[in-house]
């Protein structure tokens, strides 16, 4: 019998150690709290801290906060009805779906404090969080090879934590992860995101907006450029692209937003006098680029298993709904009385993933390839926008906005996602 086998109550500092208080690391731990576990959560940061981020929160995440009571209905929480979509010189409005799976509204809250709100409200649960807590490394049974704890940085001291599980919630660069031996995967697509804020009277716009033509000279790239309002008097300002094009490698991403910015309407303010802040970039991992999400007492929620969706770039509610199925998994896992019996309920969490989201996924990927290819994303704006119906359909692809037995489109997008092999 392995030490692992043996560890008592006793002998760890919490049940399960959540290594990011990210999206993901506060849902992961909010709700394992709320089941009576004993979660210690590990930031590396202080709050508040910010990220990169378009700060949109579409129905999807939405269902996420209220599933965990967190209160929406506060002054900071900016409503809007929808997506205002630009390209080939159509302007188009599609509002988000009535569904019975997902609310008909989306919301945006900046980054700099959405964070902090949801660490906090874990907090709340019982969760114990731990502020500029620096984790360097895993701690691991010396027969089993299971990680049964952490080794950190706090206070310019080394720590160690133990704990009967891990969860690795602590984003694109994953030490933890890389730690285990979980690298990532070359054939997903990556995305890389640039924003910054301007002053702008379109600060309480009802629509998020997205912009489908992002040229470079004469070449149209594949991705998008936003503009959310954050209703604070300022705007989110950015854009995100993806490295299935030849070009991605090569693009100088601030000077775009840059010179993206020099040709909007001079009324929306978006100059250099308004701006804010720096221009910020961050890297986006799609379509499950580290697997496996559960090996050896570690399990991967949100960007650290690559849960961000290759078709819009959104990994706020990816990361919170995988944390919350990892809560749900690890809670069942650590009643059963038996390492093997915990095993085997924790060996089917990457599998519960890749039915909920593997052919989904799949088929955002051969998207994004496909628009790399030169002259497909211009033939795709060009010819579907100017057709409301063929977008309302496409923006419920792209936002994975459906019901299980909902209308025809809704049927279309669900065989298709349940037919790709997953990713």
């Amino acid at each position: 019998m392995s030490e692992q086998t043996r560890v008592t109550r006793r002998d760890i500092d919490a049940d399960v150690i959540v290594v990011g208080a990210g999206p993901a690391g506060a849902t992961t731990a909010f709700h394992l709290a709320r089941a009576g576990l004993d979660v210690l959560l590990l930031e590396k940061t202080r709050f508040p801290r910010e990220k990169v981020c378009g700060d949109g929160l579409t129905p999807r995440a939405v269902k996420q906060l209220v599933a965990m009571g967190v209160d929406i209905n506060v002054p900071g929480w900016i409503r809007n009805k929808g997506l205002r979509v630009y390209g080939g010189g159509v302007r188009l409005e599609l509002d988000w779906p009535e569904l019975s799976s997902y609310p008909d509204f989306g919301l945006v809250r900046t980054r700099a404090d959405f964070d902090q709100i949801l660490a906090r409200h874990a907090e709340r649960a019982g969760v114990r969080l731990r502020e500029g807590v620096n984790v360097t490394g895993p701690v691991l049974d010396e027969r089993s090879g299971h990680i049964v704890g952490v080794t950190a940085k706090a206070d310019g001291e080394e720590v160690t934590y133990r704990s009967r599980l891990v969860v690795a919630a602590d984003g694109n660069s994953t030490r933890l992860s890389i730690a285990m031996g979980l690298h990532k995967r070359q054939d997903r697509p990556m995305g890389v995101a640039v924003r910054t804020y301007y002053t702008s009277p379109r600060h309480d716009d009802d629509y998020l907006e997205t912009w489908l033509e992002l040229w470079d000279g004469d070449r149209l790239l594949p991705g998008y450029g936003w503009i959310f309002p954050v209703g604070d008097g300022t705007c989110n300002v950015g854009l995100g692209l993806l490295n299935t094009s030849e070009a991605f490698k090569h693009i100088d991403y601030r000077d775009l937003l840059r010179r993206w910015m020099k040709n909007t309407p001079s009324e929306w303010g978006f100059t250099e006098e308004n701006m804010t802040g720096p221009i910020r970039g961050a890297a986006l991992p799609m379509g499950f680029n580290r697997q496996p999400h559960y090996t050896r007492g570690l399990v991967l929620v949100g960007d650290a298993g690559g849960s961000i969706n290759p078709f819009n770039g959104e990994g706020i509610a990816y990361a919170m709904e995988t944390g919350r199925t990892a809560a749900e998994l690890i809670v069942q896992a650590l009643a059963r009385p038996t390492p093997a019996q915990r095993e085997r309920v924790l060996l089917a969490y990457p599998r519960i993933l890749k039915e909920a989201y593997g052919g989904y996924f799949t088929l955002g990927r051969l998207f994004v390839e496909a628009i790399g290819k030169p002259g497909v994303m211009s033939f795709a704006t060009r010819h579907g926008l100017p057709h409301p119906t063929l977008m309302r359909f496409a923006f419920k692809l792209l936002a994975n906005l459906t019901d299980r037995r909902g209308d025809v489109s809704d049927r279309i997008i669900n065989a298709l996602s349940k037919v790709a092999p997953p990713a």
